[in-house]
């Protein structure tokens, strides 16, 4: 890691102008990082599937059958053995800005995160229907750590500097700033801070107007929008709401089918994706709409009236095609995807309105951007995120509140039904206890084995009571540790029962406690809190092991909660800016 020099990390550390300098640098390389992700990818699909200049894969009408269905196929050859290498040679998961920002304090891999923008390009340039937001925002997020790392930046610090990133790069793609600075306060950082703002947008200005400097940028939306929504139709908004939540759930839960799926056939890593990639090329070979992202078809067809068999036909081709692409092992997201099924699903609710009586008639534009925004929130989250996207990309005010009551909708019934978004569902089925990227870290750093003081007195458990009465007054001890003659961890004990137990030949095994109950150096402050409420016990001993049973410490609960609530306050003024 190269260090800045000395005076400017003094600099960037002390003052929030040079960090704010150093946010909009970030906006500008992400912006970049865009720029080129997006050409590799378009010379990708010109040259594999011989596309006019400035066509996009996904609106093409015809497409060379054989090269639909190969192309994918050799491509996902291809990555299946790129991955089978590189699982051998750095055999660990791929951090993303989320996980990095929840568990690692901003802290990302940037040849990790080249790997990945790269593979989401070649996925994507081979006609798979993946999102190119993964490698835009991972190369965005990489390129903040990298720098707010070589300015030893706080840890905070280098937390808003990565959401900074991925709002540039998510800004600059979709011709966004306000959508890419949200993308990175609700999904990276996970939290709104008034102390954050700025930076993350000045980051996202600097990265959208990079894009549109060098390649122009994302035009708008063309497409038929009310003047004013009726107010009879917000009804029908919010039951699309719950639709594009139940169809985001279905999606993601289809994702994790056909995933397990191929994990469960033993099929070898590298050919999962030839697999994925025939599927894809044969519903390409049917309508090229469910090959790419489906950006390019967005633009192209969101105002263009299909038949309503034939959206429907769009809506289940680009779901399969998405599922399995993401399934198989091909590199992306769903954010783009999940803009087309989206908008593709609201010409489908429009279609079926357009067949019940004394229903207002509005334009199915409508309803596909509303149904864009809505699915989005669904699979991806940050349902102020889609809003100001849906007022972005359309340059039409009248529709946010419609956008935004949708969103809302579809967010409650996916927290409701299924609890998480695709991200955090990923992590989930990993292991990971992520709900998002507020920073839990912390949690995992603040361990028994940092908390833990010194045992005191230690007796073995065949000490009689009365020595253990002349030794210790009443009064003088509140508990002590015991062991066996092996010196391995027995219980506790408190000297006060001493006095109450007598008899001849009575000794401390006659009064031990939670000879079943301790605490390992290695767990986390959550875990220690809840062990002390499973023991029902104010103090624990501490082990090295569970077979070696050595006594290391104790940890009270007391301690624990205090140290809990220092680390709490901490993060608070942090987040606040005080």
């Amino acid at each position: 890691m190269l260090q800045a020099p000395q005076r400017l990390r003094a600099l960037v550390r002390a003052d929030e102008l040079w960090l704010a300098m150093l946010s909009a640098v970030v906006g500008f390389l992400a912006g970049l990082g865009v720029v080129v992700i997006n050409l590799i990818s378009e010379l990708l699909h010109q040259r594999l599937f011989a596309l006019p200049l400035g066509q996009g894969l996904s609106e093409s009408v015809n497409l060379s059958p054989w090269r639909a269905l190969a192309v994918p196929m050799l491509g996902g050859l291809l990555l299946g053995v790129s991955m089978s290498v590189l699982a051998r040679l750095r055999p660990r998961n791929l951090v993303d800005p989320v996980e990095a920002n929840a568990l690692y304090g901003g802290r990302v891999s940037l040849n990790d995160s080249l790997i990945v923008a790269g593979q989401t390009a070649w996925s994507n340039g081979v006609g798979a229907s993946v999102g190119m937001e993964a490698g835009y925002a991972q190369f965005g997020a990489a390129v903040a750590s990298w720098l707010g790392r070589s300015f030893r930046l706080r840890r905070n610090d280098l937390r808003v500097l990565v959401g900074a990133g991925t709002a540039a790069a998510i800004g600059g793609a979709f011709n966004a700033p306000l959508c890419g600075a949200f993308y990175g306060i609700e999904l990276i950082i996970g939290v709104y801070s008034i102390a954050t703002l700025p930076f993350v947008v000045i980051a996202s200005l600097a990265g959208t107007l990079t894009v549109q400097v060098i390649a122009g940028g994302t035009p708008p939306l063309a497409v038929t929008l009310p003047q004013s929504v009726p107010n009879d139709v917000y009804l029908l908004i919010l039951a699309e709401g719950v639709l594009c939540g139940l169809v985001g759930i279905a999606i993601m839960r289809g994702v994790t089918m056909i995933e397990g799926g191929f994990r469960r056939s033993k099929i070898p890593l590298w050919m999962r994706p030839v697999l994925g990639g025939m599927v894809v090329g044969v519903l390409g070979w049917l309508t090229p709409k469910a090959m790419s992202s489906g950006h390019s078809a967005l633009h192209a067809d969101v105002n263009v009236a299909y038949p309503f068999l034939l959206v429907l036909g769009f809506l289940l081709a680009k779901s399969v095609a998405s599922a399995f692409s993401i399934g198989s092992g091909f590199r992306g997201g769903l954010f783009f995807a999940s803009l087309f099924l989206g908008a593709l699903l609201g010409k489908v609710f429009a279609g079926v309105l357009g067949f019940l009586p004394f229903v207002t008639p509005v334009p199915s534009g409508f309803y596909a951007v509303v149904g864009m925004s809505g699915l989005a929130v669904s699979i991806v989250g940050g349902p102020m995120t889609m809003t100001f996207l849906a007022l972005e990309s359309t340059q039409n005010f009248a529709v946010t509140m419609a956008v935004l009551a949708a969103s809302i909708m579809s967010a409650m019934t996916t927290r409701r039904l299924f609890g998480y978004s695709f991200a955090t569902w990923r992590f989930h089925l990993r292991g990971e206890n992520i709900r998002s990227a507020a920073d839990v870290g912390w949690i995992h750093s603040l361990t028994v084995g940092r908390m833990m003081r010194d045992p005191g007195v230690i007796v073995q458990r065949g000490m009689s009571l009365a020595a253990l009465r002349s030794e210790m007054p009443l009064g003088s001890v509140q508990r002590v540790i015991v062991t066996d003659e092996e010196s391995r961890y027995a219980g506790v004990i408190y000297p006060a029962e001493a006095f109450i137990v007598t008899g001849q030949g009575r000794n401390v095994a006659d009064i031990l406690h939670h000879d079943g109950h301790f605490l390992l150096p290695a767990m986390t402050i959550k875990e220690a809190l809840e062990a002390f409420e499973a023991s029902e016990t104010d103090a624990l001993a501490v082990l090295d092991g569970l077979e070696s049973r050595r006594v290391l410490g104790i940890l009270t609960e007391q301690y624990a909660l205090k140290r809990y609530n220092e680390e709490l306050e901490r993060r608070r003024r942090e987040l606040s800016g005080e």
